[in-house]
C-alpha cells in the first residue's frame, strides 16, 4: 500500500459566518493569490467507543472531496503548530476490517483490542485560496470553511460554525506569524477547539478505564512503589511511542523499543518485593518474549550494518557481497515480517493492556512503602555484586577458551542489568548510583563490541562452510575474520583497563 506522510502546519480561527476574507496578497512582498476554489468535503471520523484516539490527540478520518480525498491519520508533532499526517488514497487502501491496514497498524498500540467505529461525520463547504510569492511559488493556502458536524457518540448532537484555516505549503514561520496577526485584525478569533472533531464531539465522555495513566511524581520522600510505578510508566510510554515507528522500520526504532522492553523487565526483576509476589510475573514473561522478537530483527540489522562497513574497505567479489549483504538483507526482511506479525497479535496488545493495569493499579509488596532511596540502594548493590562475582569467575577459565568467552558474555549481561537498575533510580540523584551506572555502562559497551565480533565471526565461519565461494571471496572472508578478531581483542583490552 502506498502511504505518504507530511507535516501539517496551520493556524485555525473561529469567525462569524459571512465575514469577508481579507486581501491576502499583502502577506508577501510582490505576492499574488490564486482563483478561489470551492469544494464540498464529507468526512467520517473513526475512534473507539471511549474515544481513546482523541484522548491521545490522534484523529483518523475518511474524507471525500477536495484535493486530497482519501484516508488521513493525524498525530502530534514536535514542531510548533504542526501535526504529522499520514495519508492513503482510496485507490491504494487495503483493508482488514473497516480501516486501511496501514493506518490500523499505526494506531494499534493506542487502540489495542478496541474496535474502530464511526464517531462523527463532518461536512465542510470550503473555499480555498492559494498564496504565491513573486516567483509563483505556492507558499500557503487559506480556507474559508462552513462546517456542519454530527457527533455519533451517545447523547451527541449537530453543530454548525464557520472557521478560517491558514496552512503552510512552502512558506515559513515568519509568514505564519504575519498571517496570524493579519487574520486576527480582519476579525478572526482564537479557535475554540484544536480540531473540527474536538468541537464536533465536545467534552469527552468519562472512560471506563483510562489508558493515559499519569506517572507518579518521584520526590525526596518517594516510596519504592512510587519509584517503580514512575519508571514503568516512563518506559511504557517509550515502548508505545516507538511501536508505530517499528512497524514502518524507521531507523533505530527497533533498537529503542527493544531497550524499552528490557528496561521494563529489568525494573520488575530488580525490585521483586515492591510489587506483590507474582503480580508482575505474566507481564515480565511477555516482555521477555517481546524482547526476543525485537532482538531477532535488531541483531540482523547490526550484522548487516557491520558487513556493509567491512566490505566498504575491501574490493570484494560479487559472490561475497551477495552472501554477506544480499542474503543478510533477505534474512533481516524475514525477521522484520515476523516482528510485525507479532506486534499485530492479540497477545502483544493484551500485554500493553496488562502493563497499563499494572501501572494504574499496582498490588503493593513488602517493600512498597519503604523509602525509594533505601530500596534502590539495595537493588543496585545486589546487581553490582552479581556483576563482580561474574568478573571474578572469569579467572577460572583459560583466556580465549570457549568457556572464557562465554563468561565475558555473562559479565556483559550482568553489567547491563546493573546499568538498568542504576538508571532506574536516576531521579533520586544519588552520585553513588550514577557512578555504578557509568561503570556498568562502560563494561557493557566494551564487552558488547566484543560480543558483536564473536557473533560476526561465527556468521563468517558459517558462510565459509556452507556457501560456495570463489577463491577470491574466501581470501577476503579471511581478511574480514582477522579484522574482527583484532577488533574483539581491542575491546577486551579496553574492558580490562576498567
Amino acid at each position: 500500500m502506498s502511504a505518504h506522510e507530511s507535516l501539517e502546519i496551520e493556524l485555525k480561527f473561529d469567525v462569524d459566518a459571512g465575514l469577508p476574507a481579507p486581501e491576502l496578497a499583502g502577506l508577501v512582498a510582490d505576492g499574488s493569490v490564486g482563483t478561489p476554489q470551492t469544494y464540498l468535503l464529507e468526512a467520517t471520523y473513526y475512534d473507539t467507543a471511549d474515544t481513546v484516539l482523541a484522548r491521545n490527540r490522534t484523529t483518523l478520518r475518511r474524507r471525500a472531496g477536495g484535493v486530497d480525498d482519501g484516508w488521513h491519520l493525524k498525530r502530534p508533532s514536535t514542531v510548533k503548530s504542526a501535526r504529522r499526517e499520514l495519508g492513503v488514497s482510496f485507490d491504494d487502501a487495503v483493508f482488514d476490517g473497516g480501516v486501511p491496514t496501514v493506518l490500523r497498524d499505526q494506531v494499534a498500540s493506542i487502540v489495542r483490542l478496541g474496535e474502530l467505529v464511526p464517531i462523527a461525520t463532518i461536512t465542510t463547504d470550503r473555499t480555498m485560496t492559494s498564496v504565491f510569492d513573486a516567483d509563483g511559488r505556492e507558499l500557503a493556502v487559506f480556507c474559508e470553511d462552513l462546517v456542519s458536524a454530527e457527533s455519533l457518540l451517545p447523547g451527541g448532537g449537530v453543530e454548525r460554525w464557520a472557521e478560517w484555516e491558514f496552512e503552510l505549503v512552502d512558506g515559513d514561520g515568519p509568514l505564519l506569524a504575519r498571517a496570524k496577526a493579519y487574520l486576527r485584525e480582519a476579525g478572526a478569533r482564537k479557535a475554540s477547539s484544536v480540531s473540527k472533531l474536538a468541537r464536533a464531539i465536545g467534552p469527552l465522555p468519562a472512560a471506563t478505564e483510562s489508558r493515559a495513566v499519569e506517572s507518579r511524581s518521584v520526590g525526596r520522600k518517594a516510596t519504592a512503589l512510587d519509584l517503580v510505578v514512575f519508571d514503568l510508566a516512563t518506559h511504557r510510554d517509550t515502548l508505545v511511542a516507538y511501536d508505530p515507528l517499528v512497524r514502518e522500520d524507521a531507523p533505530d526504532a527497533v533498537h529503542q523499543m527493544r531497550v524499552a522492553a528490557r528496561k521494563l523487565r529489568s525494573i520488575l526483576t530488580s525490585y521483586p518485593q515492591v510489587l506483590a509476589q507474582g503480580a508482575a510475573d505474566p507481564v515480565s514473561t511477555e516482555l521477555k518474549l517481546l524482547g526476543g522478537v525485537l532482538g531477532d530483527a535488531r541483531d540482523l540489522e547490526v550484522s548487516l550494518e557491520t558487513n556493509e562497513l567491512m566490505l566498504a574497505r575491501e574490493n570484494a567479489p560479487a559472490d561475497l557481497r551477495e552472501a554477506l549483504i544480499e542474503n543478510e538483507r533477505i534474512r533481516r526482511e524475514r525477521a522484520v515480517r515476523s516482528m510485525r506479525f507479532a506486534l499485530s497479535t492479540d497477545r502483544y496488545l493484551t500485554l500493553l493492556d496488562d502493563l497499563d493495569a499494572l501501572i494504574a493499579d499496582p498490588t503493593p509488596g513488602l517493600d512498597a512503602d519503604s523509602p525509594a532511596r533505601d530500596v534502590a540502594a539495595e537493588a543496585i548493590a545486589a546487581s553490582y555484586r552479581r556483576l563482580r562475582r561474574a568478573q571474578k569467575a572469569l579467572r577460572d577459565f583459560d583466556a580465549w577458551s570457549p568457556e572464557w568467552v562465554e563468561q565475558l558474555h555473562t559479565i556483559r549481561k550482568r553489567a547491563k542489568a546493573a546499568r538498568y537498575t542504576a538508571e532506574s533510580a536516576s531521579t533520586l540523584r544519588r552520585s553513588s548510583f550514577k557512578e555504578i551506572g557509568s561503570y556498568a555502562k562502560a563494561v557493557q559497551t566494551h564487552l558488547g563490541v566484543f560480543h558483536d565480533t564473536v557473533v560476526n565471526r561465527t556468521r563468517l565461519a558459517e558462510v565459509a562452510e556452507h556457501t560456495p565461494l570463489s577463491p577470491a571471496a574466501l581470501f577476503v572472508l579471511g581478511r574480514l575474520d582477522a579484522r574482527e578478531e583484532a577488533r574483539g581483542r581491542k575491546a577486551v583490552k579496553a574492558y580490562r583497563k576498567l
